[in-house]
């Protein structure tokens, strides 16, 4: 086997399928160093990926990333944590045994562990650290010539924000795929849905009702020897610069499909309340439990968001959609997609084939990049995850915030620089009526 023609020929491939010179730049001078096992075989066409944050939902995507393509191995893996990596590592070999090349030299740890990986000759990255760290990752990985899967949400603050608005046009410019997590929007009933809600078959839109209220989640002890910030990134669910509340972290998969039903039109105003009634132990950090929005639209249209994370209640994750001809449901806990119009015959339940809409996302990213067709989800996935920050900052303030004033919303949330060793003070728990809107 001639390694070295099989990799010019690689690389010619691959700024054919991309379109970016960059992509090559940085590989290295020879990609298949192991040997495949199985009956699984390298080639000229083999597209490397890299896993940038190890926990369960990057793991997930990495072998969903495998099983997306017959010839795709994952190349480099980069975590803060060790252990979160070789957890990680172990299970995706469980799965994908002969698609796993990650030798001990493509295992990059610290907090520059994503520059490591993007320099490690990878074609195609996924982006799963906390939300905190997702615009400088993913301005980095494309201004370096990479495809990218990036997890929902996509910043935490409004300067985050507007720099991946800014990367996702560069990523356009460079012909490259920016696939977004925002996972309902490949579930093929949910697909059907919508596109019958957007053609009209309940009329205009005037309001719509959108849950994730849901229980509590994990928490982690600290540990002898924890700095200030190894706490915080073990236990990132809890501070707003990592996570963006839970608003944001979770509950913004409905607010997507409350923009995917209002054609992705942006509300002009929004008004909150929030708090913390149940989960206000310092092991929560200062994160609300429970967020309650309403979004006002130019056409007086209104959307209406509940969510909460507490033990004991009852949940709902749901998206109802009110027209002046009909209603919609769409209930996400039941796989329950229904539209009821006027007269019988306008009333229509979905009854068609299910997917893994993880899956999906995979499958229809890496067939753009063979067929040289870029997806880019940015402007929708920038707007959707504005609706859970405008919520959020309507909630911690107060006030009625306009969208504008949410998107040249000044306040940064994370620390301008990161030291192993830094002191990290837990912010307050912001008080509506008296925390300031920047």
């Amino acid at each position: 086997m001639d390694i070295q023609k099989i990799e010019t020929t690689r690389r010619k491939f691959i700024q054919k399928t991309s379109g970016v010179a960059a992509v090559s730049a940085v590989a290295a001078p020879a990609i298949l160093t192991s040997v495949a096992k199985g009956d699984f075989t390298p080639n000229c066409d083999t597209l490397k990926v890299g896993l940038i944050g190890c926990g369960g939902r990057g793991t997930g995507a990495a072998s969903q990333a495998l099983s997306a393509d017959k010839n795709v191995v994952l190349h480099a893996m980069g975590d803060i944590f060790d252990d979160r990596l070789q957890r990680s590592m172990e299970s995706i070999r469980s799965q994908q045994p002969d698609r796993v090349m990650v030798p001990k030299e493509r295992q990059f740890l610290g907090l520059d562990a994503y520059e490591k990986v993007l320099n490690s000759g990878v074609d195609m990255v996924i982006l799963t650290t906390p939300p905190g760290f997702r615009p400088g990752h993913l301005e980095a990985a494309i201004q370096m010539g990479k495809h990218v899967f990036c997890e929902k949400p996509m910043a935490v603050d409004a300067p985050g924000l507007r720099k991946v608005i800014a990367t996702a046009k560069l990523a356009k410019e460079k012909g490259l795929s920016l696939m977004s997590g925002f996972c309902w929007r490949y579930h093929f009933p949910k697909r059907e849905t919508f596109s019958r809600v957007l053609d009209g078959a309940v009329g205009q839109v005037m309001s719509i009702y959108n849950t994730y209220n849901t229980g509590p989640l994990w928490s982690h002890s600290r540990q002898e020897g924890w700095t200030d910030l190894e706490y915080q990134l073990r236990n990132w669910y809890y501070f707003t610069w990592l996570s963006g509340d839970h608003i944001a972290e979770q509950a913004v998969h409905s607010l997507d499909m409350m923009a995917w039903a209002m054609g992705d039109v942006t509300p002009v105003k929004a008004v909150a309340s929030g708090g913390r009634q149940v989960r206000t132990g310092e092991e929560f950090g200062h994160i609300f439990d429970h967020f309650s929005v309403v979004y006002e639209y130019e056409n007086g249209a209104k959307g209406f968001h509940a969510s909460r994370q507490q033990g004991g209640c009852s949940n709902s994750y749901a998206v109802e959609i009110f027209g002046d001809k009909g209603h919609c449901m769409v209930d996400c806990s039941r796989n329950r997609h229904e539209i009821t119009g006027k007269d019988a015959d306008s009333n229509w339940r979905y009854r068609g084939d299910s997917n893994n809409m993880y899956q999906t996302e995979h499958d229809e990213l890496f067939a753009a990049i063979r067929k040289n067709e870029p997806v880019n989800d940015g402007i929708w996935m920038s707007n959707s995850t504005m609706l859970a920050l405008m919520g959020r900052m309507a909630a911690y303030t107060g006030k009625e915030i306009t969208w504008d004033e949410a998107m040249n919303s000044q306040q940064v949330w994370g620390p301008e620089k990161l030291d192993w060793n830094m002191k990290l003070d837990v912010p307050a728990v912001a008080m509506p009526g008296q925390t300031k809107f920047i």
